[in-house]
């Protein structure tokens, strides 16, 4: 059973004390590895993929059958500097979207045999504008966390976590130039389709808010709390909540690692049990994966968000496992060379 937490330190607490991978586990998978059918390192990183899932699963022939995928949803009150291209009102009716099946997270999700739910979380009450004032109190940010943190399954066996909020990127780029630093330019790009205009006006909030709490920020949370969005917040708490359950978790784009970062700055190595599925059009995106030490498994040129590159890249890492578990050894196929 999942510990609780009722503030942000004792949230940080479990960060730092989160579990790690069976290094038994590890061990075993590895030498398997080395004796399949294959010439060594032929499958390329197909094989560190397995060996690393194999771990956190404490598996040495694991298998991916419960893919979980999880769309949070929440509206930021910065959407009043105009910083969006479209209204707020369009996260409410892209909820509506996805409790339909009509997304293309919903499309995504089902292909690679991942279960999906859905999250809302305060849309009528959007987060306060970040310009003026903290986005959230912490009894708001822990709220939050604790709805990712407690929206994970046990039974899964690996985690997608994507959101919906228009005004988000900026919210992340916010966050990102907070715990990376920088120029604002680097972090913020164009989001739903910004013109020339509204992106020289996104960079300079994006500024003038990190300029509002930086003295403040004393890790990611801060940041989070000051600077994010309740579904980042939830993104999080269910990273986190995969932490302790030992649930592999594959990182969407740019919003998703920025919630990734919020754990990454607070207790280093909290994200050592994911990995990046994909890397996007977003500029921050590439940044926040190089500072986060991140490889992506695919580069599409995606910038929809929702969970779909992290959801793409399910069938890749169950091959990496099928191989791993199915194949045969050497030993086993009487063939020579093992």
């Amino acid at each position: 059973m999942l510990p609780d937490f009722q503030t942000l330190d004792q949230f940080r607490a479990l960060l730092a004390g989160a579990p790690g991978p069976d290094t038994a586990a590890l061990a075993q998978a590895r030498a398997r590895n080395g004796q399949l059918t294959k010439p060594p390192g032929a499958l390329g990183r197909l094989e560190e993929l397995a060996i690393w899932y194999a771990g956190w699963r404490a598996d040495p022939r694991p298998s991916i059958a419960a893919p979980q995928s999880i769309v949070f949803a929440g509206n930021h009150g910065v959407v009043a500097q105009g910083i969006s291209a479209f209204p707020s009102e369009v996260t409410v009716q892209m909820v509506a979207n996805f409790r339909v099946g009509g997304a293309a997270i919903n499309q995504l999700a089902g292909a690679a045999g991942a279960q999906m739910q859905i999250i809302e979380l305060d849309l009528d009450r959007p987060t306060a504008d970040f310009t003026q004032g903290p986005a959230m109190t912490e009894a708001e940010t822990v709220a939050a966390l604790r709805a990712g943190w407690q929206a994970v399954d046990p039974q899964a066996d690996l985690l997608v976590v994507g959101e919906m909020g228009i005004g988000n990127t900026t919210a992340a780029a916010a966050l990102s130039l907070a715990l990376y630093g920088g120029d604002a330019g680097d972090w913020t790009g164009r989001g739903t389709g910004l013109d020339d205009a509204g992106l020289a006006n996104k960079t300079e909030v994006v500024a003038r808010a990190v300029a509002l709490h930086a003295p403040t920020i004393t890790d990611g949370l801060d940041a989070l709390a000051r600077l994010g969005g309740r579904e980042i917040a939830a993104m999080a708490g269910a990273m986190a909540a995969a932490r302790q359950l030992r649930i592999p978790v594959i990182l969407d784009g740019f919003i998703c690692c920025a919630a990734g970062a919020c754990l990454a700055s607070t207790q280093p190595g909290a994200l050592d049990h994911a990995v990046a599925g994909h890397c996007g059009a977003e500029p921050g995106h590439a940044g926040l994966l190089a500072r986060l030490g991140k490889e992506p498994l695919l580069t599409l040129g995606l910038r929809l968000g929702e969970g779909t590159g992290a959801a793409l890249a399910i069938p890749l890492l169950k091959g990496a496992v099928a191989c791993l578990s199915g194949m045969a050894t050497f030993a086993e196929a009487g063939v020579s060379g093992g």
